[in-house]
């Protein structure tokens, strides 16, 4: 018996509550990928996007009151692809990465999975 990849590979989460941070990773986990790292705070999140190997980031776009812009442009200088997750709409992103694809919060298991394929699809090599 073969081990199988998971569809999108590893996903980078950062999300401030915990709570909403476990639930994702456990839809993460039901759809097949695997978390690579998550981060509940700015500083430690920029520390990981530069460290952590990973396929796709899931970025919170506010972090106990911080915008999430320095995660994005780390994770952006590295060429990886990333989605935000916000209850602000569009307005509530940061100016330079408006054209990402985005989480309405709250979301279902189905839209993650949905919006994860179609950004991994349009990186596929």
């Amino acid at each position: 018996m073969t081990a199988t990849k998971p569809p999108g590979g590893s996903v980078f989460l950062v999300e401030d509550e915990v709570m909403i941070r476990m639930m994702v990773a456990d839809m993460l986990e039901e759809l097949g990928y695997s978390v690579a790292a998550e981060a509940g705070e700015i500083n430690e999140a920029v520390r990981l996007a530069g460290s952590t190997e990973f396929d796709i980031a899931i970025l919170d776009v506010n972090v106990n009151g911080k915008v999430i812009s320095p995660v994005a442009e780390v994770i952006h200088s590295r060429g990886r692809p990333f989605i935000f997750a916000t209850g602000y709409g569009a307005q509530g992103l940061p100016e330079e990465f408006r054209d990402r694809p985005t989480l309405q919060k709250p979301f279902q298991m189905e839209t993650l999975a949905q919006v994860l394929a179609s950004t991994l699809k349009g990186v596929a090599v």
